[in-house]
């Protein structure tokens, strides 16, 4: 599914070089349940940037299902997003004036599916997360977990073979966070890939394997009941 090799990713500060991944090299298979986790500092949202492909490396091979993507053009790249990924963030990124419904179907009128099947798309995905009867409240009507419900929605109606979590309880209650851990286990089962972003442990132990970044290396990885 996926493979890093030998990545890195150098931010000129100043007269300071910042090595914010310094020769990463990882592969996520399809269908795994992995979790990132490091410091403010540490390098996981420049990885998370690079896996998602809002970012490319400056050295270094990434192959997203044995394609390399490392020289596609921006229009490549966001072809790519758009088509692949699913992306869920801890700000949930939702148009206000939308209803819930409009919100999880925007990504859809960028791919060009048509009316009536964007809006079963849009429909299905927030059955799927439990929100058939708030689809049309707006984001200042849903509490910060079912906003996030809508965001996961949003992501899961492109069907996307990826699902990147950049810190998805990061703003939410206990409650809440729980419910929406809960969620990603449920499409886990489905069959989903997901990848989680994360500064928290109690949110990486979640996950069936445990990526720790530190001053952009992978510096472990684990997985439950074994290491690798």
């Amino acid at each position: 599914m996926i493979e890093m090799r030998n990545i890195r990713k150098i931010y000129q500060l100043g007269d300071e070089e910042v090595r914010a991944l310094d020769g990463v090299s990882l592969r996520i298979e399809d269908h795994e349940f992995a979790a990132v986790i490091g410091p403010s500092g540490s390098g996981k949202s420049t990885m998370m940037h690079i896996l998602g492909c809002l970012d490319v490396a400056d050295e270094g091979e990434y192959l997203l299902d044995g394609r390399d993507i490392s020289d596609y053009t921006d229009d490549q790249l966001a072809e790519v997003r758009n088509r692949k990924i699913g992306f869920i963030f801890q700000q949930f990124n939702l148009l206000q004036k939308l209803s819930a419904l409009e919100n999880v179907e925007l990504p859809l009128i960028y791919q060009g599916v048509p009316r009536v099947e964007r809006q079963k798309r849009a429909h299905d995905a927030l059955e799927l997360v439990g929100l058939g009867d708030r689809m049309n409240h707006r984001p200042n009507q849903l509490s910060g977990g079912q906003q996030q419900r809508v965001a996961i929605a949003r992501a899961l109606a492109t069907k996307p073979e990826l699902i990147l979590a950049d810190e998805p309880t990061g703003n939410l209650d206990s409650h809440s966070s729980a419910e929406i851990i809960g969620l990603l286990h449920r499409l886990h089962e489905q069959g989903n890939t997901i990848v989680v972003i994360t500064h928290d442990n109690d949110i990486a132990e979640e996950a069936e394997r445990i990526i720790r970044i530190r001053d952009g290396r992978i510096v472990s990885d684990e997985r439950k009941g074994a290491s690798a």
